[in-house]
């Protein structure tokens, strides 16, 4: 399975009308301003392949060999896709950086890559721009065989980007550029229904609910899976600097809360949701748990995780790593969690299983912290099984 490896990039070559004379060539559209590219149904390989345009507009690859969707496990994830420029040094503010990696990001888009590269099928729904990042996000997504029929590209709008600035212990803050940026701009139109309906689990994040239209085609997207049986799974992926208020960010966040059978948060979206009560309460945590929920998970990084069913919870341990950039952590917990879930749903009804599967995912969310970058740093099957044998040893 291929792996992205970032580049490094020098701070003071990024310009804000940087548009490669090749792009007007990409694509043949009767109307720039209303059209958006749609992506072919590409059969998935994992070799790297450019994308090209079609005598229709749509994107189109050339295909070596395919990798079929499975869609009796099939997650599809929906929402933002975009890169992230992560300093080569950790410590210091953005103006100080000497040198930034460009690392794909963008939270639905690390979990459908993480499924993919610990062996599920995985779709992603999504909007980027008709842009060379907005290629080579395509790209990645094909290397790692993820499904991304459902990926369209805006003319007019640029690929989103996001600097992160990372603490001396990896943890990170956002700066983001979307004014406003192609995953903004999907419409209800553009949604494939049939790839909706097609899977055993629909993810998704907050992020999608915040400006019109990418709104309402994400709440289209929920009805016609929720009407379809699938599964929701919702990780509020809280980002307050992209919200118009505090207040506008927790009401969109709980906006949508009652409709999903599985939710994830972190501690600190517990503080925020719940206007500052103690996330270590179970009594607190159990206000959030809705009459449908199926499964509350809640992320405490390093020390592991806490769930929540209607019949039971507990606690599994985490695995203590040297982090060098949390970006992405949570989503390969996620990710961690939805293959076992998308391959046997009745995990959710045992208690000792679920723990197993819980377990799995800590290791995947620990692995992701040692790298630099999201998509990069995700594990593989392999990786995870072998870090977990050497805890138990």
């Amino acid at each position: 399975m291929a792996l992205l490896h970032p580049s490094a990039i020098c701070f003071g070559c990024i310009s804000s009308n940087f548009r490669p004379s090749s792009w007007s060539n990409r694509f043949s559209t009767s109307s720039r301003s209303s059209t958006a590219v749609k992506a072919s149904r590409l059969k998935l390989t994992p070799s790297i392949h450019r994308l090209s345009p079609s005598s229709s507009g749509k994107v189109q690859a050339s295909v070596q060999g395919s990798h079929e969707t499975d869609e009796s496990s099939l997650v599809v994830c929906f929402g933002e896709m975009l890169i992230d420029f992560v300093p080569t040094t950790n410590g210091l503010a953005l103006a100080e950086a000497p040198a930034f990696k460009k690392a794909p990001g963008g939270a639905p888009a690390n979990v459908a890559v993480g499924i993919a590269r610990l062996g599920g099928s995985s779709a992603f729904i999504g909007k980027v721009g008709e842009d060379e990042f907005g290629y080579m996000l395509a790209d990645i997504l094909k290397e790692n065989n993820v499904n991304n029929e459902g990926m369209r590209f805006d003319p007019d709008a640029r690929t989103a980007l996001a600097f992160v600035t990372l603490k001396k212990d990896g943890e990170r803050e956002f700066m983001f550029y979307r004014n406003p940026s192609a995953d903004m701009l999907l419409q209800e139109s553009e949604l494939d229904l049939d790839l909706i309906r097609k899977a055993k689990i629909f993810h998704y994040g907050s992020i999608s609910l915040i400006t019109e239209p990418c709104k309402s085609a994400h709440i289209a997207a929920t009805k016609a899976a929720k009407d379809a049986g699938v599964l929701l799974s919702y990780d509020p992926n809280l980002r307050l600097p992209l919200w118009p208020s505090a207040e506008s960010a927790r009401e969109g966040i709980l906006s949508i809360w009652d409709t999903a059978d599985i939710i994830k948060i972190s501690e600190e979206e517990i503080v925020f949701l719940t206007n500052g009560e103690d996330p270590y309460d179970d009594n607190v945590v159990r206000k959030l748990y809705h009459p449908n929920l199926k499964l509350l998970l809640v992320t405490e990084g390093p020390n592991g995780c806490r769930y929540y069913t209607k019949e039971f919870s507990g606690r599994v341990k985490g695995l203590k790593v040297d982090p060098v950039d949390t970006t992405g952590a949570g989503d390969a917990f996620v990710a961690g969690v939805l293959s076992k879930l998308a391959a046997d749903v009745s995990l959710l009804k045992d208690e000792n299983r679920l723990r197993e599967a819980l377990s799995f995912a800590n290791a995947c969310g620990a692995i992701t912290v040692t790298e630099r970058g999201a998509i990069p740093a995700l594990p593989t099957t392999e990786a995870v099984m072998n870090v977990l044998v050497k805890t138990v040893a």
